[in-house]
């Protein structure tokens, strides 16, 4: 983790996975809470993957990135579709019967996208092989070619 953007995502996807626990609890104890769960048992190996994915987005990982997009879009992105998308384009009209769990669904889409785009870009802006970084990036070791390079004759025997 490189830069105060990192940390924030991070942070974040920790605040949204403990908020989603709190919603399966709440929604498995039998009480109300502000939204539901679209699936608890989905939700809760969600939860599970999710943990996985921080862990591999705090070591940059893309392979994590990639995996909680997928997830997300795999279980919010359906909801959203089915409870926003799929009605505007039928009726042409916007209900406010799902309003808040389409927004936390929108909420967990968008998230899982800023984290893919700050993988990738982090690793755009970083070279990938580290141990070579410090002679490539100073410029007080190039090397010059003079004229004694190439006069030595070594004798093979």
């Amino acid at each position: 983790m490189r830069s105060f953007a990192n940390y924030m995502i991070v942070i974040f996807m920790v605040m949204f996975w403990i908020f989603r626990i709190v919603v399966v609890v709440v929604a498995q104890d039998g009480g109300t809470f502000i939204t539901v769960p679209i699936n608890t048992t989905i939700e809760i190996v969600l939860s599970f993957i999710t943990l996985i994915c921080i862990a591999l987005v705090i070591k940059r990982k893309l392979f994590g990135g990639i995996l909680y997009l997928a997830s997300y879009i795999g279980y919010f992105g359906v909801d959203l579709y089915n409870n926003a998308i799929k009605p505007f384009l039928n009726d042409g009209t916007f209900s406010m019967t799902n309003g808040f769990s389409t927004f936390i669904s929108l909420l967990a889409v968008i998230l899982a996208i800023v984290v893919l785009i700050d993988l990738l870009a982090d690793r755009t802006k970083r070279p990938a092989d580290k141990k070579t970084e410090w002679f490539y990036t100073n410029k007080d070791l190039d090397r010059k070619m003079d004229d004694r390079a190439d006069k030595n004759n070594y004798r093979i025997l």
